[in-house]
């Protein structure tokens, strides 16, 4: 079983493909590739920080949501 990436790892990929993407010299298939990939890596970006938010936030005495 596959270990998930870190937010760090996620954003470094992130950075790769981007600078993959600016190459002059990439093909359109490995443009739409690298791009769909992108695309992927940028949604579990998304659901980290989603995660992260929601740890962050706690239940007071009245049963309200505040953050920790």
């Amino acid at each position: 079983m596959a270990r998930e990436m870190t937010l760090d790892e996620t954003f470094e990929r992130l950075e790769e493909a981007i600078g993959k993407l600016e190459q002059e010299d990439i093909s359109l298939e490995e443009s739409f590739r690298v791009y769909k990939e992108g695309m992927k890596l940028i949604k579990s970006c998304n659901e980290k920080i989603d995660r992260v938010e929601k740890d962050v936030l706690k239940l007071n005495a009245d049963g309200k949501l505040e953050e920790f």
